[in-house]
């Protein structure tokens, strides 16, 4: 028993790290993405966000999802002799370890989407609302069942809401709080002038492509590690992941025609989509799910930036916003035994449950970014943007050596 619980501990540890990895991937990812000026920040942003969602969640998002909080002398958390409901060897932190980088995830994908022109300070007392409140109150209902909405969809559908790895617990959210705060922020200077888009094209497509491999390789302790224990652990999960992010390539390529940006995003399109259902989808269908993503991607960042002028830096929202629901919903239908799925999933459990986590994560986020930007204000004014936020929030430029002294 100790030993298979000390493997436990070890492989949800290890799960932890690759996820933490994951966030080098968002920084970078950004990073190749915003102009020069703004780099520093992004780098910056990343770090002190993972910072303060640890904080938010440790002190109160940790208890919102799932009852229980670290208050106790260190033996007790370690399960040690009156351990009460904290496992031996430390099981219990590695899990909370575990989760925070998921906790993390949430203003990690908002930052692409505000970045260049959103005031640092105030974008880091969001993060510490994010994860201490607004991704746990979901995350619970969701993953512990609080409030009773699991147990109505099983006695209504004959299932609960099923969502393995959270393409809409994680990405959903994220991208729907994610297109609130573009929306809040409104446009960068420039970016459109009337009918027009001015092209703001990425920066470094190196560091681009290096984020998405990070977040690639991270992933796979997303999805696969998701099963928090030896026990659990699938390879179904790391076969599904394998070929829905192929999918979700593969169709960017084609329908982007051959565009690098979204050659790199339909990788995440796909490894996004597969998270709900990478445990009880057939590979096919896997790699149906993140064909569907990629192109999805490619549809909806297109007609957001051009036509419906939504000025989403990373297109954060089709991303995980959309390829979240839509992995949501495609696991109700590739869940399906009759599909070669594992069975035992509703469709209708589905897609209520995925559209409810994206109309709760706009809402949310409507309220939260809305307070702040009547009370502090959530933007650089107009000479700090121009300057950039490299310079205006860290006094430093990416590359401080290019400039006279």
């Amino acid at each position: 028993m100790a030993q298979t619980l000390g493997g436990d501990v070890f492989f949800i540890l290890m799960g932890a790290i690759l996820v933490f990895a994951m966030h080098g991937g968002f920084a970078f990812l950004e990073v190749g993405t915003v102009r020069h000026k703004n780099q520093v920040n992004a780098l910056v942003k990343i770090l002190c966000d993972f910072a303060m969602s640890v904080l938010g969640y440790f002190l109160l998002g940790y208890l919102i999802a799932y009852g229980a909080h670290f208050f106790h002398d260190a033996q007790t958390l370690s399960g040690g002799a009156g351990g009460g409901d904290f496992k031996p060897q430390g099981y219990d932190l590695v899990k909370f370890f575990f989760l925070v980088t998921f906790a993390a995830a949430i203003p990690a994908i908002i930052s692409g989407g505000i970045a260049e022109r959103a005031k640092f300070y105030p974008q880091l007392f969001a993060v510490a609302i994010l994860t201490a409140l607004i991704y746990p109150f979901f995350e619970g209902i969701v993953w512990n069942g609080n409030f009773g909405l699991q147990d109505m969809f099983e006695n209504l559908f004959g299932a609960g809401f099923h969502d393995f790895a959270g393409s809409v617990v994680v990405h959903g959210v994220g991208g729907f709080l994610a297109l609130a705060a573009v929306l809040t922020l409104g446009p960068r200077q420039g970016r459109y002038d009337g009918d027009k888009a001015a092209n703001f094209p990425p920066s470094s497509i190196p560091w681009l492509a290096l984020g998405s491999w990070l977040l690639c390789i991270g992933w796979f302790g997303f999805n696969v590690m998701s099963a928090q224990s030896l026990e659990g652990v699938s390879g179904l999960v790391a076969m599904n992941s394998l070929l829905a992010m192929a999918g979700g390539i593969l169709s960017a390529l084609l329908l982007g025609r051959g565009d690098p940006g979204f050659v790199h995003n339909g990788a995440l399109a796909g490894l996004v989509a597969i998270c709900a259902g990478s445990d009880i989808v057939h590979p096919l269908g896997a790699l149906a799910i993140g064909a569907a993503a990629g192109g999805l991607f490619v549809l909806l960042f297109t007609l957001c930036q051009n036509r419906w002028k939504i000025d989403d830096v990373l297109g954060v929202f089709p991303l995980h916003g959309v390829c979240g629901v839509w992995g949501g919903i495609a696991a109700g239908i590739f869940g399906h035994d009759a599909l070669g799925g594992m069975g035992g999933v509703s469709f209708l459990a589905q897609l209520f449950g995925s559209l409810i986590g994206g109309f709760y994560a706009f809402g949310a986020g409507l309220l939260l970014y809305g307070a702040l930007k009547h009370s502090v204000g959530i933007r650089l004014n107009r000479e700090q943007e121009a300057q950039g936020s490299d310079l205006t929030a860290h006094r430093i430029s990416a590359n401080p050596e290019s400039f006279p002294r």
